[in-house]
């Protein structure tokens, strides 16, 4: 791919980020985001944030036109907040689609490998565990259950990602466009696997990319029983459509 090439397609990278409470993180994510050489756009999908996340968004982006914010009316959840941001993306033609973390676990310098690694891919993924274990901080009882969740959804969907619960990627457009979003019904972290899972059984080109993740310094994780409930559930649904109704 030439540089011409190179530059059209990353002119039109769009970076969904849903907050909520992330006034300590959110100003420096857009800078640290905005200040990368491929200079992509950027979507704040809050959900109505009691510490101001949302306030200050509309401050940064009333000054700087990358910026664009969705305000929505509560705590509605991950997986929602990207349907929309997925929406949005589609209406505005952007091809290159990226999810990420607003508490910095995700480093916004990873974004310019997830790009450089998108030709001949169709969804790229941030994977802690692909080259060993590189995940920072964590106690070891969260990180026993993620790396237990990617095995679980491996073997029983059969599906060949190390790290299927991984919230930073990057798809192209016709991967969103191939998948009913409305139909999408995973809330919480079986978002992630639900949206793996469509990906590969259409056949797209997956490529899985090592990241280090490092758990947040400011905030507070968004992490609870309800969410690990559902991505347990969610495997078997998708493995088996009857067990939810859907062919």
């Amino acid at each position: 791919m030439n540089s011409k090439e190179t530059d059209a397609e990353y002119k039109r990278t769009l970076v969904i980020i849903p907050t909520y409470n992330e006034i300590e993180n959110v100003e420096r994510m857009i800078s640290a985001v905005t200040d990368l050489p491929e200079s992509p756009d950027i979507l704040i999908v809050d959900d109505n944030s009691p510490d101001g996340t949302g306030e200050k968004v509309k401050e940064i982006s009333a000054a700087n036109q990358k910026v664009r914010l969705i305000e929505r009316s509560g705590k509605l959840g991950l997986g929602t907040a990207y349907i929309e941001g997925f929406k949005f993306a589609l209406k505005e033609g952007y091809d290159h689609i990226i999810e990420m973390d607003c508490d910095f676990s995700h480093d916004p310098k990873d974004i310019s490998k997830l790009l450089s690694e998108m030709t001949g891919n169709d969804l790229v993924i941030g994977s802690r565990y692909i080259q060993g274990v590189n995940v920072v901080n964590w106690p070891l009882k969260r990180l026993l259950l993620s790396i237990g969740a990617s095995y679980y959804t491996r073997i029983i969907t059969g599906m060949p990602l190390r790290d299927a619960t991984s919230g930073f990627k990057c798809f192209k457009r016709k991967v969103i466009e191939s998948i009913d979003l409305d139909k999408i019904k995973s809330n919480g972290y079986s978002f992630q696997i639900e949206m793996h899972y469509k990906t590969w059984k259409s056949n797209f080109k997956i490529k899985e990319m090592p990241i280090i993740f490092t758990d947040r310094i400011d905030g507070h994780s968004k992490m609870g029983k309800a969410i690990v409930r559902e991505a347990i559930f969610m495997v078997w649904k998708l493995r088996f459509p009857f067990l939810s109704g859907k062919k």
